[in-house]
């Protein structure tokens, strides 16, 4: 990492259970990244002004409602609509199968399900946020 990536962790919606989050959000910052957790029952317009005014690089949603496909698609349009399309968009939680493709076509970068190492959700953010810098910094 080149330097510390500053990462919202976020759980939008009603869904009251966030360890999972908060065990991201930990291990995240153990590897070296800046995390600001939003805690629970965020509007998807607040996960936005949060990754707007913390100047982000990432946004890690947390989502276990099943609410997946009606809250992120307003996190996206959100970050779009304030210009944060570098933004990378990641999603955890129970997400069915057949879902993730679509989430992914919405612009979702990573989609973790229960049972992702973090090891391996780490090493996947760093990747993609490592590309995207390259990206941005050739171009």
């Amino acid at each position: 990492m080149r330097r510390p990536y500053r990462v919202i962790v976020a759980k939008p919606g009603l869904d009251g259970h966030d360890r999972g989050a908060k065990v991201i959000a930990r291990a995240l910052r153990d590897a070296g990244f800046e995390v600001i957790y939003t805690g629970l029952h965020q509007t998807p317009e607040q996960v936005v002004q949060a990754a707007l005014q913390e100047d982000a690089d990432a946004v890690g949603l947390s989502l276990l409602s099943g609410a997946h496909l009606t809250l992120v698609p307003r996190v996206v349009d959100g970050l779009r609509a304030q210009g944060l399309d570098d933004v990378l968009l990641i999603v955890g939680g129970t997400i069915p199968e057949a879902d993730i493709g679509k989430l992914k076509e919405l612009g979702v970068a990573e989609v973790f399900t229960p049972g992702a190492s973090l090891l391996t959700i780490i090493e996947r953010v760093t990747e993609a946020l490592e590309r995207r810098e390259e990206a941005a910094t050739a171009g």
